[in-house]
């Protein structure tokens, strides 16, 4: 309320992990409401988990399964928080099968800009629990995630294997993955249960499945795979790790898969200027869509998150490895070359974007096209000149 007296805008910060540094308001000036000391996490009889919205998603992993062996669909880096993860979307290696990290949540407490207090619900302040789940960041900062969480499998596989090769022809590059699309959406072979992800970089292609985000992995491993270290507690305070980068995303629906001429495009691009790129850089394709998609069995209707019929998630990200600025313009170009070279040879395709890679070279419009797309984005716009006319709450990509 004193913030939106005094025209500063705000933003609630959870992890502060967003690609944009959109967690700290995206300007100088901003004020940020630092949600880390809301550390709580309790598991009742039903399985039903309360976590703060400071929690990071290892603590949160851990937590829920040493008091209740229960689990979570989520993302794998273990010092994300909650926050922005879930509430713009949260994908995991088990969202295929459970769905995203959005679609566990049953219940959020949020203090809306006006100072107000709220616990949404399905049928309590339905239209907001609609926008926080998929748009939270322009809407309030939620203080309590209430989740629905699922018995931990007592066992998981995990899997890899190189594709040598990969960056010698694009017409092969390409054959290889279009056999992998193939085998990705064919029902006879493949239900809900597999992750996949496609890894790639200056040097490798791989397909690895790292075990499931939310329990220990007691599996076996068909190649040699180092699963991540997704269940390492966490400090709750003075978080360090910090990143120099730059990335973009892209989604292709289900409806247009990936063709030969943009997947050519793409490897071409790679080989001619990733192989020997002066600063690092990798891709990671998650298979979203397929068979029996738990993310994509989710009626749109339920929540601002957009991305119901996707088949692939691109995340293209260029980094320098120091935290020196000026930040050198040719990691954005590569990265930003590589996600053109795809998208432009199949002009045909509506790819969107993802909104957890946030891409700050697009603007607020752009940005709402990209994650929304305009009917989502016309209800989303409704909402939050009712709930926060004065625009209190405010990122260079808000609402």
């Amino acid at each position: 309320m004193c913030a939106g007296k005094n025209n500063i805008e705000v933003q609630p910060k959870s992890g502060g992990h967003s690609y944009a540094s959109y967690s700290l308001g995206g300007q100088n000036g901003s004020m940020v409401v630092d949600l880390e000391s809301f550390q709580a996490i309790t598991v009742d009889a039903n399985g039903l988990a309360t976590v703060g919205g400071g929690v990071s998603l290892g603590n949160m992993a851990l937590g829920i399964y040493n008091r209740a062996q229960r689990a979570l669909r989520h993302g794998t880096y273990p010092g994300v928080g909650i926050g922005g993860h879930a509430l713009h979307g949260g994908f995991g290696y088990s969202s295929r099968a459970w769905g995203l990290a959005l679609d566990a949540i049953v219940a959020l407490d949020v203090v809306l800009p006006n100072g107000s207090f709220v616990h949404a619900t399905e049928t309590a302040y339905p239209q907001l629990y609609y926008a926080l789940r998929g748009a939270a960041s322009d809407f309030g900062s939620v203080t309590m995630f209430c989740l629905q969480t699922l018995p931990a499998p007592e066992l998981v596989v995990n899997w890899q294997f190189r594709v040598p090769g990969m960056y010698t022809s694009a017409v092969d590059s390409a054959a290889h993955f279009l056999h992998i699309q193939a085998f990705a959406m064919n029902a006879s072979v493949v239900d809900r249960n597999p992750g996949l992800e496609i890894h790639l970089d200056g040097h490798k292609a791989s397909r690895p499945r790292p075990p499931h985000p939310s329990y220990p992995s007691t599996g076996s491993v068909l190649s040699p795979c180092s699963p991540p270290q997704i269940l390492s507690q966490q400090p709750t305070t003075n978080y360090s790790i910090h990143d120099d980068f730059f990335a973009k995303s892209n989604v292709t629906p289900e409806s247009g898969p990936l063709t030969r001429s943009s997947l050519e495009s793409l490897f071409a691009y790679i080989i001619a200027r990733g192989v020997n790129a002066t600063n690092p850089w990798f891709s990671i394709i998650n298979l979203y869509g397929g068979p029996d998609s738990q993310i994509n069995a989710q009626p749109p209707s339920t929540s601002a998150n957009v991305d119901r019929s996707a088949l692939w998630v691109f995340q293209n990200y260029g980094y320098t490895g120091v935290t020196d600025s000026p930040f050198p313009g040719g990691v954005i170009d590569y990265i930003t070359g590589m996600t053109s070279a795809l998208i432009l040879a199949q002009e045909q395709t509506p790819f969107t974007a993802y909104q957890n890679y946030v891409d700050p070279t697009l603007s607020a419009g752009q940005a709402r096209l990209e994650y929304y797309g305009a009917a989502v984005a016309g209800q989303l716009v409704e909402l939050k000149n009712e709930v926060d006319p004065g625009r209190v709450l405010w990122n260079p990509q808000s609402l």
